[in-house]
This record gives structure tokens, sequence and C-alpha cells, in this order.
């Protein structure tokens, strides 16, 4: 291949005409027959003070080159996050010699080997060197907790689908630590557990939480299939579960079983680390779900509800991003790139159905739910003026452009809104859906008929935009593909459901239960909808709402507030010199440090505090009451 293109490039120059020759990567493609032999993957995850793992695997081989891969798109990530960088030591011995290794030049992710005559395996270790502080990457090893992702551990052979190359993993703990994971244990020897053969796809798919402080308890006692709720802890104290709120997540798991109709699992396991120490995290598997929350979410269950849908929502992908996906995620081995086309499905309807189904278990309240939809209709109403030149489909690409990074305008710029935005589009077709049919069929009938099929399977079964719109036009006859594209695609903040649903979005100068538990959690003073900025409990400015009145007044993201009004800073002296200029006349005056400069900017801004609200719109039925109800 390469000296076809040096030959190609040759000939062009000769004849006067620029070329350039195309660079590629050398690794196989990949052919769909199963892998001949089982890999061995032995992982010590024991070194908890230099947070190093060591990885022994030993390999299938024959004689000549073979190319060994390093995870790179990670599902749910849908971008190539796998941490390369982390990964170090290689040493590969094959025939009882070392041999050297090469990078491939243009896929850092491959690593090309010579394998002698004679081998028939290449034995392989290196080292992960997780992060030691939050700024190098997640934190995944504490004094008290190990998390376990087999992509960061693994190297796989290239040419090969991932799910027809099967491995045998083990892992080694720390003494006395227990774990969760989806994995069935095959054996175990002092602190060494060995898993049952599984193939590589599902591997990866089955991280694991282990821990000092560790709690297992049923969430499905007379289910019809095991589902645990696998919880580890930086102390003993956050295990203590009142029966209220575990009933709480029994529910969790009846409600989805009424949504869905079927399961696509044989098992399943929630893990959930309550943990200041570890990363957090909320990453969906087909089989589990890799969880965290603060200490307290159990011990003080009424302080926390705020984000305590996360649960619902991962649970949700085991259907919705885990059985079914977009056909273009459904990528063969994990250095194939992904396509994030349907991602306002994927992660928007499960981002619908999170909220919903957290509050028809009782996770939240339907008030708590409803302050919660305000909060994100908000921002579809007001807060996202990047809407001018994005779409929320173009947002999609935002896990590869991006890759969660910190922005500098983030309201303009906008960042993965597929997740709220398709919140807001799942509401609309759910009160569409219920207009078009007198209220007989909604978003439950579609949740139904397109993810609770086959009850029992958990083989990835894709799915393309016509067939979303099919289905919905089965549920209620429709221009669906017109109707959703013109809303992922289109330039307009989607509210309609909340106003078709019987609600009002309205704002005032009170604060919402979720403004003051994000303020509070986050040491921030909110004025997107007023001033248009946020501003840290310190003075420093996070976000600035283009083209708002304080960003054309000349504020922007990075400065520092020193006074407001001639007053030195705090969140209650803004707020209240944003209250006083509604009855008077003159600017609101932030002194500000911009590097080493000071300078006044004036805010002619004088409308008062404005906070997100819903209203009952008692002309019309309240569907979303209906909507938010426990079955």
């Amino acid at each position: 291949m390469k000296s076809t293109l040096l030959a190609s490039a040759l000939l062009a120059a000769l004849a006067g005409v620029g070329a350039t020759a195309v660079r590629a990567d050398d690794v196989p493609p990949i052919q769909d027959a199963p892998f001949n032999g089982t890999l061995k993957l032995n992982v010590d995850a024991t070194d908890l003070d230099r947070r190093i793992i060591r990885v022994k695997e030993s390999i299938p081989a024959q004689a000549g080159p073979l190319t060994l891969l390093f995870p790179e798109w990670i599902p749910g990530h849908h971008s190539p996050t796998g941490p390369i960088d982390q990964f170090a030591g290689l040493i590969v011995h094959a025939g009882g010699k070392r041999i050297e290794w090469k990078r491939d030049e243009y896929n850092v992710y491959a690593f090309h080997i010579d394998v002698p005559a004679g081998a028939t395996q290449v034995d392989v270790e290196f080292q992960t060197l997780t992060p030691q502080d939050p700024r190098q990457g997640r934190i995944v090893m504490t004094n008290d907790i190990v998390n376990v992702q087999w992509n960061q551990v693994a190297l796989y052979p290239a040419g090969y689908r991932a799910d027809k190359v099967q491995v045998e993993p083990s892992v080694k703990l720390p003494a006395g630590f227990q774990f969760g994971t989806a994995l069935e244990q095959s054996s175990k020897d002092g602190d060494t557990v060995t898993f049952k053969a599984i193939d590589f796809d599902n591997l990866v798919d089955s991280p694991i939480f282990a821990g000092r402080y560790f709690k297992r308890v049923d969430l499905d006692p007379n289910g019809r299939s095991p589902v645990h709720l696998n919880i580890v802890a930086d102390n003993a104290k956050s295990l203590e579960i009142k029966p209220e709120a575990l009933e709480i997540h029994r529910k969790l798991v009846q409600q989805m079983d009424k949504l869905y109709g079927a399961r696509h699992y044989n098992h399943y396991d929630f893990l959930l680390a309550l943990t200041t120490q570890l990363g957090g995290i909320g990453l969906e598997h087909h089989r589990s779900s890799e969880n965290s929350a603060a200490p307290g979410y159990f011990t003080e269950w009424d302080k926390n509800w705020l984000g305590r849908d996360l649960l619902a929502h991962e649970y949700n992908h085991s259907w919705d991003g885990k059985y079914r996906r977009g056909a273009d995620l459904a990528t063969p081995s994990f250095n194939v790139p992904m396509g994030d086309s349907l991602l306002w499905v994927y992660e928007g309807q499960t981002q619908f159905w999170g909220n919903v189904v957290a509050a028809r278990a009782g996770l939240v309240s339907q008030d708590q739910a409803r302050e919660l939809l305000a909060f994100v209709a908000a921002t579809y109403d007001q807060g996202r003026p990047g809407l001018s030149w994005r779409t929320i489909g173009d947002t999609t690409n935002d896990p590869t452009i991006a890759q969660r990074r910190p922005l500098s305008y983030r309201n303009y710029q906008m960042s993965e809104d597929y997740y709220s935005g398709g919140q807001m589009i799942w509401l609309d077709v759910d009160t569409k859906l219920r207009e078009l049919t007198k209220n007989k069929r909604s978003l439950d009938d579609f949740a139904k008929a397109f993810f609770g099929m086959k009850d029992g399977d958990w083989k990835v079964n894709p799915y393309t935009f016509d067939d979303v719109a099919s289905t919905l036009n089965g549920i209620a006859p429709y221009d669906w593909a017109t109707y959703l594209k013109d809303r992922v695609y289109g330039h307009k903040g989607d509210i309609e459901g909340i106003e078709r649903g019987g609600w009002k979005l309205v704002y005032n100068d009170k604060p919402s239960d979720v403004v003051k538990m994000f303020e509070s959690k986050r040491g921030y003073t909110d004025l997107t909808y007023s001033a248009g900025f946020a501003v840290s409990a310190k003075g420093d400015i996070s976000d600035v709402r283009w083209d708002g009145p304080a960003f054309n007044a000349g504020l922007s993201p990075g400065m520092h507030i020193v006074a407001v009004n001639n007053k030195e800073f705090s969140g209650d002296v803004l707020k209240d010199a944003v209250t006083d200029a509604k009855t008077g006349k003159a600017p609101i005056e932030l002194l500000v440090k911009n590097f080493d400069q000071y300078k006044t900017i004036k805010v002619d801004y004088h409308e008062g505090l404005k906070y997100p609200h819903l209203e009952r719109d008692k002309s019309k039925p309240d569907w979303l009451g209906e909507l938010y109800k426990t079955r």
C-alpha cells in the first residue's frame, strides 16, 4: 500500500500535477471470524498507595505480524477517550524471549509485533498509571475504593470483532475488599478472583467497583432476573440504608419494568460509590452501571434529592443505548470510529425518562421533578443563544469536538445539548402523541414498542432515524420524520411540550429549590436569566450569556468581581444590587479585575431577579401530572 502511494505521488509530480499521499495506519481490517483461542488477562489492583494497576496478558498467536490495540472509542463516552496517556511499561515476550514492539506511525493506539517462528502465544505486561490528581483524569483508586474499567487495562488483537475475542479475566484486589460487577465469578484464590470467560466486547462493558466498605442489597427479590445494588463507600456509616429509601430503589426497578415490559439482561448490577475521593461518574453498561454520589446519599436522604435521577438515567440505558443503540454507534470494535448522530434518542430520551421514572419511583417528588424541568426549559427558552447558529443535532458531535473540556462561552458554543435539548424534544413528542390520540397514547407506548421487545434478549439491536419515525407513526399516524427533523435540526428552543402539557414557564424573583441547591452545592450566584451571568462565591465569573445585558456591557468569563456599587463583592450584595436597579435608573456598577488591570463595568439592567418556574394552566388538561404519576 505504501509503495503504491509513493509511486502515485511520483507519477503525479512528473506530470506536473500536485499530489498529496494519503496517510493511513497499518492496522489489519476486521474480519467476521472468531479469534482462535482465549486471552488470559490478569489484573493486579492492589497498589493503592501509588495508584498503579499492573497487567499481565497471554494472547494466542502464530508466527508473523500481530497488531495489538488499546481501546480508543469508549462506549458511553461516545468519543475517542481511551486513556492511552496512562498506558506505560509495555514489555512483550514470545517463545521464551523478549521481542520488540513498534507503535503504529499514524495510530498511537496500535502496537505492532513480529511473532517468531514456533511461538504459540505472546505474553504482555504493562502498567496503567491511574491519575494521582483530578487534573490528570478521573481518580479510580483511593485508600478504600478501586474502580477497574477493563478498557484501561487490556490490549486485544486487531483484525477481529471485539465480540469474537474470548477472554478469561482475573483481578487481584486489596485484602479485605469486596466487589460488585456484572461478570460471573468462576473461582477465588485468596484475594484473586477469576471470572468466567466472556467476549472482549462484554468484558469492557462489565467494570468492577470494589471497596473496603461494601454492601450488596437485592432490589428485586421476586423478579425474573436478579437486580442488585452494590455500594462502596469512603466509610461504613454511608452504607446505612433506611427501609423507606431501599423501597424507593426497589420501586425504580418496578417502574422501569412497567415502562418497558421486557428486560434485556440476565442479571443487572448497579455499582454505586458514595465518596468524595473517587472521581465522579455516571456511566451506562448493558448489565450494570457505574454511579457515584455524596457519602450522605442514604444517611442524609432529604438533603440529597438533587441529582437523584442518576440511577434512573443509567438504568434506562440498559434499554436505550445498550440493547438498542444508533446503528452508527454499533461498531465492531473499540478502535472503529463511532457515529453519534442519534444521541438525541440515546441520551435525550434517557434524560427524559430519567427525570420521569425518578418521579414515578419516588426518588424525587413530582414538585421536584417539575422544578428540575423548569430549570431545563429555561435553558431553551432564553439560555441557549448558541441555537442561532447550531442545532441540537449538531451537538451530537461534541463528545469528539470538546470531550467535556471547559468552554469560554458555553451558552453560545453549546455543549452536548442532545441531553437536555433532547429531553425537551421528547416531552414535546409525548404531549403531541397525547394530543393526536386524545390522551389515549403517549411516549410510554413508544418506549414499550421500540425498546421493550423480545424479553430476555440482550444482543445489541441497532436502529436508524427511519426506525424511530416509523415506530412513532405506528403509535399515532403523523409526519413524524419532518416533525423530528424540525426540532433536532432547527434553530428554535423547544418548550411546547410544557405548554401542551398544561403548564407555563414563568419567571419571578424567587429562586426555586433547584436553583437554591445548585447555588449551594456549586458555590455560585446564578443571574443567567436576569443580568445574564453566573459568578462564584469568590467573585470569579464562570459564564456570561451571549448578547445578554452583562455581555453587552463588556463582562466576560475569567474576570473577577471585586466590588458591586462600591461595596465589597458577595453573592447577596450582587443580588441586592440587581433588585435595587429595578426601581432606579442607575446601572449596576461592577469593579472587576481582568488579568492585572481593574476597571468598572456598568450593566444597564433594570428588570430585577428572574428565576424559572412552572405554573399550572388550568385551561388545559394536566398531561404533565399524568406523565409523572406512579404506574
